[in-house]
């Protein structure tokens, strides 16, 4: 997909990840302000809340993969961005292994903020729909991100 360069991942490097769980899209920037982005496909029936859980675990694990240690994570979603934030309590089953699933992947960061961005106030979220609008998806192997 690209590579990150040994400066851009070191610490104090702060890269955002935005992610829009209605399309299943994602984007990291670089510090430089350069625009990673990607999307996906779920092929299991899930919630409209999970989806946007799969699309924030995504993105994080592609900025662990880039050995990227400062992460500032700016979602769509209150119910996901105040529930891993410990603001909001998990109650519903699934979603408790999402966040313990968020949780886990996060000690591999110096540094991670989540964000809540409202998605009327996103170009960035409104681009990644528009993207992933017209992208076509080609079937491969089914992948499940939280299990």
């Amino acid at each position: 997909m690209f590579a990150t360069t040994e400066e851009d991942a070191q610490e104090g490097h702060h890269w955002k990840l935005n992610f829009d769980g209605a399309s299943n899209t994602m984007a990291l920037v670089s510090p430089s302000g350069d625009h990673y982005p990607f999307t996906s496909k779920l092929d299991f029936d899930c919630t409209n809340n999970m989806a946007k859980y799969e699309a924030c675990i995504m993105g994080i694990r592609a900025a662990i993969e880039r050995k990227i240690k400062v992460l500032e994570v700016y979602g769509d979603s209150a119910l996901v961005i105040y529930q891993l934030k410990g603001e909001w309590e998990t109650r519903y089953p699934k979603l408790i292994e999402y966040r313990r699933l968020v949780l886990e992947l996060i000690i591999e960061f110096d540094d991670i903020t989540f964000y809540y961005f409202p998605r009327d106030e996103n170009q960035m979220a409104d681009a990644l729909a528009t993207l992933a609008s017209m992208v076509k998806m080609n079937k491969q192997e089914n992948v499940n991100l939280s299990r």
